[in-house]
């Protein structure tokens, strides 16, 4: 196996998802895996539990933030060139409903427009059933070495 700084990004996140390279820890905080994962676009299996609640019982927004910035750089990260990074600059998300506790959710990104210095993404937290719970786009700085 190549090592992850020879890696393009899509071959990196292939990799995680055949478990070669460990997950990013975040999803220990946050319960999200990768499950599907294509050049500009990646899927995600979501869910949050009795550790996302806000004060009043409800899961906190920063669960759906998290993951939308998750999937939204990921798609970025499927087509960057070995080692060529990326950092989310501004992210935009939109709540459409209430999370829900202990059911799983799928997160999709894709990329709208990748140029030298850019990635522009959007994301999307739906059930099973397309019932859209959040939404979000972002910009993402294209790190050169």
């Amino acid at each position: 196996m190549k090592n992850p700084m020879e890696m393009t990004g899509l071959e990196f996140l292939q990799a995680m998802i055949e478990g070669h390279i460990p997950p990013a820890s975040i999803s220990k905080t946050i319960p999200m895996q990768p499950t599907e994962i294509s050049e500009g676009s990646v899927t995600f299996k979501a869910q949050a539990d009795h550790n996302h609640l806000n004060p009043l019982g409800g899961v906190h927004g920063g669960f759906a933030a998290t993951v939308l910035d998750s999937v939204t750089g990921c798609a970025v990260h499927t087509m960057l060139p070995a080692g060529v990074g990326y950092g989310t600059i501004d992210l935009n998300v939109k709540m459409c409903r209430p999370i829900p506790q202990n059911q799983a959710l799928i997160a999709t990104g894709k990329v709208i427009n990748l140029s030298k210095n850019l990635g522009i993404s959007e994301g999307k937290i739906i059930d099973d059933e397309g019932k859209l719970y959040a939404y979000a786009t972002a910009t993402c700085m294209i790190i050169r070495p």
